[in-house]
């Protein structure tokens, strides 16, 4: 399971709209580490002028890279993580996740970083069953 879903989120879930800041409050307290990553890579974002800000180091367990994988493989929780940090996130393999300004998706670096030749070029046969 993805989300440690508390009671009374479950209830408002039942009765209607849930207050993404409650989601986000479940996602922090449910995915650690894949929280803490974006929150330092949006940060870093922030303090600079680079054009993003990207983790390339891998996660120090399987544990850890299974909540990065589900917090960036949800629809839901991805967006809710984007407009809560105010950022656009690209990713392209097990770990390297990336933090772009929002006005700069479909600009040249945030094209070149989703190309397929970044795919490409970001792969290692340790990556093969991440």
């Amino acid at each position: 399971m993805s989300l440690d879903v508390t009671p009374q989120l479950l209830a408002e879930a039942e009765k209607g709209e849930v207050r993404e800041e409650d989601f986000v409050d479940t996602v922090r307290a449910s995915l650690p580490y894949a929280y803490d990553l974006i929150a330092r890579l949006a940060g870093e974002l922030r303090s600079s002028e680079a054009e993003f800000a990207d983790n390339q180091t891998p996660p120090p367990s399987e544990k850890e890279r299974g909540q990065l994988l589900r917090a960036l493989s949800s629809d839901a929780i991805r967006g809710s993580l984007e407009r809560h940090f105010g950022i656009a996130l690209a990713f392209q393999n097990c770990h390297r996740v990336a933090a772009f300004r929002p006005e700069t998706v479909g600009g040249a670096t945030h094209t070149r970083f989703t190309s397929l030749r970044a795919q490409i070029l970001n792969q290692s046969p340790e990556f093969r069953d991440c």
